[in-house]
């Protein structure tokens, strides 16, 4: 497109043509994770959605400070409120990885390579959060991921379906990525979008469980417990099965909005609930839990941090499509 502008190192973009619950923010971290791992210095670009700072500035979570970023207080936005729940949450998992937020992605890629030391040997990579629908930047990877379990929807554009974008968009898509469920007919019906894409199928995995203070709790301890299961995610019958596979004991499930933002009375609530239901936990997402720190929460919450699983072949094909790159 002519009105795109360029970043001086490649992009990775990684997006969906629906409102949400495709899983972007684990396979965010994923990529970034295995990118580091592959000698590169990656950056995260986001939009940081409901975060009342415009940008560009640095993400930071409130447990983990940034090194060698920025010194600059002005620079670094350290709260749900100011950066949004997804870029905080990232921000924790991937520590010392920077999260830049900005509405328009390159000024923040820019404001990025202003702010953080140059490794030589080491070259940036960009991943473009949420970026499919971001056409401003040019991006030499576009990954499209689809959830298996409801692809869709009814097919209706928003507001009337969850569709951003007409389904003819998604030839734009270089990489498609199956993601929850493997669905062979949405297999069949992306290869017949577009037949050159390669296509392959992800899942999401328990990472671990943690209690309010960080520290780890086995599954196991949690089989015989009784569990009182909330969340404000774009995709809550996802988050029950998987709080269903640690305890057959539920006492009750409560689901909010996607990207809610809890109040202290929410937390009273919640915790009467708790109590009026004789649960031993209550248990929420980590990306919940990241909005849920800043409130004055029961010492008896657990949450439960996903990762998202891929067959390598898909990190190698990714970074074959980057290893041309000239710095």
């Amino acid at each position: 497109m002519k009105k795109q502008k360029r970043l001086p190192f490649k992009v990775v973009s990684i997006g969906n043509i629906t409102v949400g619950g495709t899983g972007k923010t684990p396979a965010v971290i994923a990529l970034a994770e295995e990118a580091r791992k592959r000698g590169y210095s990656p950056v995260v670009l986001t939009r940081g959605y409901k975060g009342r700072v415009k940008g560009p500035v640095f993400v930071a979570s409130p447990r983990y400070p940034l090194k060698n970023f920025s010194s600059n207080p002005h620079n670094i936005a350290h709260t749900v409120r100011d950066a949004g729940d997804e870029p905080v949450l990232m921000a924790e998992r991937l520590k010392n990885i920077p999260i830049v937020k900005c509405a328009n992605r390159y000024d923040g890629g820019v404001f990025a390579l202003r702010g953080i030391p140059f490794e030589a040997r080491k070259p940036f990579l960009f991943i473009l959060d949420d970026g499919f629908q971001h056409w401003m930047l040019h991006r030499d990877v576009d990954i499209l991921l689809v959830d298996g379990s409801n692809p869709f929807g009814n097919k209706k554009l928003l507001p009337l379906g969850p569709l951003r974008e007409p389904l003819e968009e998604l030839r734009r898509a270089d990489i498609f990525v199956i993601t929850k469920v493997r669905n062979e007919e949405l297999k069949a019906e992306l290869k017949d979008k577009k037949p050159e894409a390669p296509l392959y199928f992800s899942g999401h995995r328990l990472v671990r469980i943690r209690d309010a203070a960080g520290n780890t709790v086995s599954a196991g301890e949690l089989g015989n417990r009784k569990l009182y299961a909330f969340c404000g995610i774009a995709n809550p019958e996802s988050f029950r099965q998987t709080v269903l596979s640690l305890t057959e004991r539920l006492s009750g499930f409560k689901a909010y909005g996607d990207h809610y933002r809890y109040t202290a009375e929410d937390v009273l609530s919640l915790g009467r609930q708790c109590r009026d239901s004789g649960c031993d936990f209550l248990v929420t997402t980590e990306k919940d839990m990241v909005k849920l720190r800043e409130l004055n929460v029961p010492e008896r919450i657990l949450y439960l941090e996903i990762g998202f699983s891929a067959e390598p072949a898909f990190y190698d094909d990714v970074f074959r499509r980057l290893a041309h790159q000239v710095f």
